[in-house]
């Protein structure tokens, strides 16, 4: 019961993110990297930086170390995530043991004054926990650092049924992109994989893959004046069902969405059929919490006192500590054949101061949903609905000509 309603906080804060980050170009952020750092930290604050974290954790500030656990627990058991939380420590910084002994750290290390020395030390760790893709940890480090708290999260899956990748070459797509992408497409029996779900931002399609490790990657399209936030808001607000969504299956023909059309189709097969475009792509971004202080609960905690120590949960004596950095670098790639998405979240604590053929016999009905400009995903665990990753594409994969990578294993998507 607990991780299920640390899930449901941790999807709380995403939501909340998304809806105020201004995601006008290509980005990428992943809630679930920043949520555990922020109730490990919650109990160690003073009253005015509990009541700031309680509300933006979503859950009281007594049990937000145990659902921190909790969620980097579920991370854990996740087969297709790999994750590590970190903690770094300056001579200076006498850890309470109670706090120490809460924290799951996956290694706790040294930090040596040498802010030179140190960055490698932080950069190695990022970019071993990542396979590479983060290569850098996002926090900056001065002689005053007294410690560094770090997640890194990494989600790796491959489609069950990959796509076909047509490169963008003779599609036959209408789209806003304003240039050539490469375009991945699939055909489906499974009508259900889309879905139009009505939401405040008005309407959205949304649509389906799977992935091993029990990831199931949704995209999210608006129509072209949806406020991007809103749209992804949207997606993260049905999994909880707080939006009323419709299957393509029970939708009329006829019915038309965002990149979405339900006609008839004359077919060999008397089978319906659902084909989907989406073009391939890769984002990245760097995200600054502390610019959005009040959402993340840390305006009290990244204000230096002189006096007052915000953290004295943290510490035994010693002058009074502060965060004066908390940061997100993430990317993702949607490919053919699986998504990968890996993000390293870091709070730094600091001491103050076609031929003719005959006609198909069957007439069956036809779903097409076309990503034909900005849209949305979700990487979501299928069984907790916990989001991974959320973010938005305007920048897909130019388009490329790709003879030489077919095969035949792609043409049953």
């Amino acid at each position: 019961m607990s991780r299920a309603e640390a899930v449901r906080a941790a999807n709380a804060l995403g939501e909340r993110w998304v809806g105020e980050a201004g995601l006008r170009q290509g980005s990428v952020l992943m809630p679930a990297g920043v949520w555990p750092l922020l109730g490990l930290l919650a109990p160690a604050g003073s009253a005015p930086v509990q009541g700031e974290l309680a509300q933006a954790l979503g859950v009281p500030v007594a049990a937000a170390a145990e659902r921190a656990r909790e969620l980097l627990g579920l991370l854990r058991d996740i087969p297709a995530v790999r994750s590590a939380l970190g903690v770094w420590t300056d001579d200076r910084l006498r850890l309470r043991p109670e706090w120490r002994a809460s924290v799951p750290a996956d290694l706790v290390g040294r930090l040596s004054g040498d802010t030179e020395q140190d960055k490698k030390l932080l950069d190695a760790w990022a970019s071993e926990q990542t396979d590479g893709a983060i290569d850098e940890m996002p926090v900056g480090l001065n002689p005053d650092s007294r410690l560094v708290l770090a997640s890194a999260l990494t989600l790796r899956t491959d489609w069950i049924r990959p796509f076909q990748d047509l490169g963008g070459i003779g599609g036959n797509h209408t789209d806003d992109w304003g240039r050539p992408v490469r375009y991945l497409t699939g055909a489906t029996r499974l009508l259900d994989r889309a879905a139009l779900l009505e939401t405040p931002a008005g309407p959205v399609t949304e649509f389906q893959v799977l992935g091993y490790g029990d990831i199931t990657v949704h995209l999210l399209l608006g129509e072209p004046t949806a406020d991007p936030g809103s749209v992804l808001a949207a997606g993260i607000g049905s999994l909880s069902q707080r939006h009323r969504r419709t299957t393509a299956d029970r939708l009329p023909v006829g019915t038309t969405g965002p990149g979405l059309s339900v006609g008839a189709l004359a077919r060999y097969e008397p089978e319906d059929l659902l084909t989907v475009g989406v073009p391939q792509f890769t984002v990245a971004a760097e995200h600054d919490l502390l610019a959005r202080k009040e959402l993340f609960g840390l305006t009290t905690l990244s204000t230096p006192s002189a006096t007052e120590d915000r953290l004295p949960g943290l510490q035994v004596g010693g002058l009074p500590l502060f965060a004066d950095s908390a940061r997100q670098k993430a990317t993702a790639t949607f490919g053919a054949r699986g998504f990968r998405a890996s993000a390293v979240t870091a709070i730094g604590i600091m001491a103050g101061g076609a031929a003719a053929v005959s006609r198909p016999p069957f007439l069956q009905r036809h779903v097409s949903v076309e990503f034909g400009g900005p849209f949305g995903f979700l990487a979501v665990h299928r069984l907790s609905r916990l989001v991974l990753a959320a973010g938005w594409v305007t920048e897909p994969d130019a388009a490329v000509d790709p003879r030489g990578d077919w095969s035949e294993e792609d043409e049953d998507w």
